[in-house]
């Protein structure tokens, strides 16, 4: 699963003059949290929802309206933009985008092509799309979870013992005490026994 197939294509974007009041606007009207800043058609900067609201000032303030709205109409994206930005490219794989916004802490990335330049936006909300997708969980059937030794042959023999039932997903998760967790998603012909023909073979199920 490539970032492409998940990005959100030709995302709005601001310059570093575009003032704060009016980027606020457009992500309240659009429904955004973040917004690349492009100049010269580079990408130089990100500015996100919670960066803009921070640089308001505070309600407590002893600046008149007059003062604020002055202050405010000064204020521009390029006073609170994130740089340099950490960015995402399409061909790589969603994986590999998602581990680089957890090491980095951040919500989204901007997405360059092959040219370099900006062609999409891939966030959280896009990385929990396809972790939905690739489980399986929008086509029904069966979670099946079972706890086999870490080695070589036991993922063909999880997937033996539920035939006659079609697999739809397949993930691994962890290794503790020489052991590994084996969670498919299954669908069709004898789903409802599959659990114990699981165990007749030997397996443990850890969940049904």
């Amino acid at each position: 699963m490539l970032v492409r197939d998940w990005m959100t294509a030709n995302p709005v974007t601001v310059t570093p003059d575009t003032a704060v009041l009016d980027a606020l606007k457009i992500l309240k009207e659009r429904g955004f949290r973040r917004l690349p800043v492009m100049e010269g058609g580079r990408l130089i900067g990100i500015v996100t929802r919670k960066d803009l609201k921070d640089a308001m000032p505070s309600k407590a303030t002893t600046l008149s309206v007059w003062e604020l709205n002055y202050l405010l109409s000064k204020l521009t994206v390029s006073e609170v933009m994130a740089r340099p930005v950490v960015t995402a490219v399409e061909g790589e794989y969603m994986e590999d985008a998602a581990l680089r916004m957890q090491e980095h802490d951040v919500g989204g990335m901007p997405v360059l092509d092959d040219f370099g330049h900006v062609s999409g936006i891939i966030t959280i909300t896009d990385i929990l799309r396809a972790f939905i997708e690739i489980m399986g969980l929008k086509e029904g059937g069966r979670r099946l979870t079972f706890v086999m030794p870490d080695v070589p042959g036991s993922l063909a023999r999880a997937t033996s013992v539920v035939q006659p039932s079609n697999i739809i997903s397949l993930a691994t998760v962890g290794h503790k005490d020489g052991h590994r967790r084996f969670v498919m998603r299954i669908v069709g012909q004898g789903v409802d026994t599959a659990p114990q023909r699981a165990r007749e073979a030997g397996i443990d199920v850890l969940e049904q």
